[in-house]
């Protein structure tokens, strides 16, 4: 089971309004609830905070409470809307809509509370915050600069604890980014989307002069927050001992491999179109020309790339 907490708040009633957060959880929402081919992924729960819904503190507490109650493969809590810190160190506060001040709602040392109290319940808990201040969230108030987690959690957020997250165009940046990365900005080889690859997508795409996003992660083994299209199907590579019975040697080409050229051989020409497939998944490479063409109808060979390599230790080892 995999439950989804997406909280998006605009209409704030005694603080300054926000633009782009409902659409940001809504667009949320509707990439995380299905994969790519379309099967269920999260069990999303939707809170919109407009001027005609209003998300107060004890209402975003209470939510916040039942997503960590119950059992769950994963645990995923998104937040777009005001984020406020105390003080350096000493945490912050996802603000609640009714909010008359940016220190009311529900606090991030409380969410972190939960989150760790889960363990025995729910394998993996991923917290995204897309607020300013972000970055507190996992702060130890008696530790400066430390997070305590339990094995488990991952935490995302748009900025660091002392920065802002910015809007443009009625978005937030930083959501847009890990919608696109979900999106399959951030998929690898077999089309598996982590919360460390959304991070590292986040990461390359932002500036050093723009907000930062943290990465604060406990985990021994990460689970796909959505699957994509494979860039190379997982049948595909599973022949790659098949093709290449050492890693670390190559596979001689002749022009038998390549369909236009003669001698003809159906066998060759079949395993030549899959080399090409894993040749435009970036794990096999033409040594001594450009083109894998070329490499036939010269009689070169290809090899394996580091990632093609990686590839084939899983394979061998039974491990995918």
């Amino acid at each position: 089971m995999r439950r989804a907490l997406i909280v998006g708040i605009d209409n704030y009633i005694s603080i300054n309004k926000l633009n782009g957060c409902v659409n940001d959880a809504i667009k949320m929402a509707n990439i995380l609830e299905e994969n790519d081919d379309s099967t269920k992924n999260f069990d999303c729960k939707v809170l919109l905070g407009t001027e005609f819904n209003c998300i107060d503190a004890d209402s975003l507490r209470e939510n916040i409470h039942q997503l960590f109650a119950h059992e769950a493969d994963v645990a995923l809590l998104y937040f777009s809307g005001h984020g406020s810190l105390v003080a350096e160190g000493l945490g912050g506060y996802l603000v609640s809509q009714e909010a008359k001040d940016e220190h009311h709602g529900v606090p991030m040392e409380e969410i972190l509370r939960l989150a760790n109290g889960s363990k025995g319940k729910i394998k993996e808990v991923v917290i995204i915050l897309d607020c300013c201040h972000s970055g507190a969230m996992g702060a130890n108030g008696t530790y400066y600069n430390q997070a305590t987690l339990r094995e488990g959690i991952s935490i995302l957020t748009a900025s660091r604890t002392s920065e802002y997250a910015i809007e443009v165009d009625g978005e937030g940046i930083f959501t847009s980014l890990i919608h696109d990365a979900l999106n399959g900005g951030a998929a690898d080889v077999l089309g598996n989307v982590t919360v460390a690859s959304v991070y590292g997508y986040a990461d390359q795409a932002l500036g050093a002069w723009d907000q930062r996003p943290l990465f604060k992660s406990h985990v021994s083994k990460l689970q796909p927050l959505r699957r994509c299209k494979p860039i190379a199907e997982l049948s595909l590579i599973k022949q790659l001992p098949n093709y290449f019975p050492d890693a670390h040697e190559d596979l001689d080409l002749d022009p038998s491999f390549e369909p236009d050229a003669e001698p003809k051989c159906e066998q060759n020409e079949l395993i030549f179109r899959n080399l090409q497939k894993l040749r435009a998944a970036g794990l096999v490479t033409p040594v001594g020309e450009e083109h894998m063409y070329y490499a036939a109808i010269n009689s070169k060979s290809c090899r394996l790339t580091p990632l093609g390599r990686y590839y084939w230790t899983l394979v061998n080892e039974g491990k995918l």
